[in-house]
């Protein structure tokens, strides 16, 4: 997909496609649950700035393409308390049809329908590439030994096909790289008997994974391979569905868990990434075809529904936190303290985008770049 494009036209094209997905459907699930509990949307605006094109439904909808592609919002009507605007403003909102005066529930449910379509669409879209090209299975066949690692002192070479896995209590087959994996790591220091096919003759291969930290110190075994060839499993359409909502879930449990380790091993500074980082993977999966594109859709919107559920203002969660509070007391949060919590939620998005930017420059090598040329 966009193959005959150099990378300096794919690239920007692909992360404008990604992006534009990812926060139409977002805004998407704000507009249908406002819809739903009675609120009117005064504006839908994918992208920031001015408008390269707008119109207005019969619903007194502005619909607008902006033309910084960063992100979008959705314009509620009397989001904002009474008290907080003048009464001229006051005067021209729609009795019963303003964000304000619904219950917090209602309020609650408008800004959860946001992440809640990222989930959706995410499941979606792993649904349609089961249900077209197959789930994608990866053998348990060697691709590559790493180097003075526990499998390279074992013997294992290129091409070894695993069977099946004797620990100290059972003996368990083996039919993709993942039982590999989930049985190597819940035996870190441990023996293991490989059972291998190498061209045509079967043998066991004694082998003691490595032993290391895993986050929260727990201790992992790690083998020294890479996985090799991945073939296509047919599904069903009933085995697809089930099979996209569960591949959603997992991205979410891992997505979770490395979140986790950034933060109990420190390694944000590595890892964090931002919308340039975006961008150059957007180029590059493009470059590999359709349903990889659409993968990569799928796996930043189940990230972008988490990051907007987190409990910062500013952000969905944000949100959600002040009604749970609100709910809890009977009443809203003092004024002050919702206005010292939105702006502290703010610096720090400010402080993690520019952070996360920074790291994406060193990440494509700006900085190399720059110091070659003055040297």
């Amino acid at each position: 997909m966009f193959d005959f494009l150099p990378s300096v036209l794919r690239t920007p094209l692909a992360f404008v496609i990604v992006l534009g997905v990812l926060v139409f459907i977002h805004e998407l699930g704000h507009y249908l649950a406002a819809r739903w509990r009675g609120v009117h949307v005064e504006a839908f605006s994918i992208g920031f700035g001015k408008a390269l094109a707008s119109w207005t439904d019969r619903r007194g909808t502005a619909w607008k393409l902006a033309w910084i592609p960063l992100g979008g919002y959705v314009k509620l009507h009397g989001m904002e308390r009474p008290q907080d605007v003048e009464p001229e403003v006051r005067a021209r909102w729609i009795p019963g049809r303003t964000f304000h005066e619904k219950s917090v529930l209602s309020r609650a449910i408008v800004v959860a329908a946001g992440p809640v379509a990222n989930f959706i669409l995410a499941a979606v879209l792993f649904f349609a590439l089961f249900a077209a090209v197959g789930r994608p299975v990866a053998l348990p066949e060697v691709g590559e030994v790493i180097a003075d690692s526990a499998a390279a002192k074992a013997g294992l070479q290129q091409g070894d096909r695993i069977t099946g896995i004797d620990d100290s209590r059972d003996s368990r087959p083996v039919n993709r790289f993942e039982d590999l994996q989930r049985i190597v790591a819940a035996n870190p220091g441990q023996p293991l008997i490989l059972h291998i096919r190498r061209g045509d003759a079967a043998q066991d291969i004694r082998v003691t994974p490595e032993a290391r930290d895993g986050g929260s110190g727990k201790q992992i075994g790690v083998l020294g391979v890479r996985g090799g060839a991945t073939v296509f499993e047919q599904l069903s359409i009933p085995q697809a569905l089930v099979a996209g909502v569960g591949q959603t879930w997992d991205v979410t449990v891992q997505t979770l868990a490395g979140v986790w380790s950034m933060i109990a091993q420190n390694k944000a500074g590595e890892d964090l990434g931002g919308p340039l980082r975006i961008a150059q993977l957007s180029g590059q999966v493009a470059s590999l075809g359709f349903a990889s594109l659409v993968s990569f859709i799928a796996v930043l919107s189940v990230n972008l529904g988490l990051i907007n559920l987190f409990p910062i203002p500013v952000l969905d969660g944000g949100h959600l936190l002040f009604y749970a509070a609100e709910a809890i007391r009977g009443r809203p949060l003092p004024p002050r303290a919702q206005e010292y919590g939105f702006r502290a939620g703010f610096a720090l998005l400010i402080g993690l985008f520019v952070f996360a930017t920074w790291n994406d420059l060193a990440h494509i090598g700006l900085f190399r770049w720059v110091a070659g040329l003055i040297g």
